[in-house]
């Protein structure tokens, strides 16, 4: 009995100390997630938050030059979640991965604060180059569902990159950005909807087909 209660005890502390080292991220899942309820459920069932935990500490211990240990921990990682963060890459605060099954984020990859990646998410390279080969991903920015961001450019802040998009040339701040090859969308400086409305995202193939459609209708109409 009295094992259990200091397990029991144990467990508790571990928690409220992940709950005050990892608040940006818990605050983050709650407020973007509908489906988080109390930040106790997202500490012990949320994958995504398992593996920032995880690549936090890994990164951490890559900092101070631990031969090994921090891939060990990143692969560890992989295993228990699906998502796979190499030690390496940066990132910053507010981080949120909703289901996040499938994410990867790779060595150089710069990440900047409240950013959402969704699941199926690949930050990666373009071939073997060495150095800097992975994207920087500014303040604010949404990537949806299986979009690919490739080789090392830069996604401007307040930016949101459509599901399944493949983008691989920089994109301004407060844009969007659909399809394969990814084609950008500015949005007159307007932030994007912290909603994560992926339904009304502007696409300028659509847009483009419904103008030549518009235009052959009006010189029909004129014979």
């Amino acid at each position: 009995m009295i094992t259990l209660l200091l397990l029991l005890a144990i467990f508790v502390l571990v928690l409220s100390v992940l709950a005050v080292v990892f608040q940006d991220e818990l605050k983050a899942t709650s407020e973007r997630d509908p489906a988080a309820t109390n930040y106790i459920e997202v500490l012990l069932t949320y994958a995504g938050l398992h593996a920032t935990i995880l690549y936090r500490i890994a990164h951490c211990l890559r900092g101070i030059k631990l031969p090994l240990l921090p891939r060990v921990i990143s692969q560890f990682g992989r295993f228990i979640t699906g998502i796979e963060i190499h030690p390496g890459a940066t990132i910053g605060k507010g981080f949120f991965m909703d289901h996040g099954t499938g994410v990867v984020i790779g060595e150089t990859t710069v990440i900047g604060d409240n950013v959402t990646l969704f699941q199926g998410v690949t930050l990666g390279g373009t071939g073997k180059q060495t150095g800097k080969r992975h994207p920087n991903i500014g303040n604010n920015v949404v990537v949806g569902t299986g979009a690919k961001v490739l080789g090392n450019i830069t996604i401007g802040e307040n930016s949101y990159i459509g599901a399944n998009a493949v983008v691989i040339k920089d994109v301004p701040a407060n844009s969007t950005v659909v399809g394969v090859p990814g084609r950008v969308t500015k949005q007159d400086g307007r932030k994007i909807d912290s909603t994560l409305d992926h339904i009304n995202v502007l696409d300028p193939m659509k847009q483009s087909m419904e103008a030549l459609e518009k235009r052959i209708e009006d010189l029909e109409n004129k014979k």
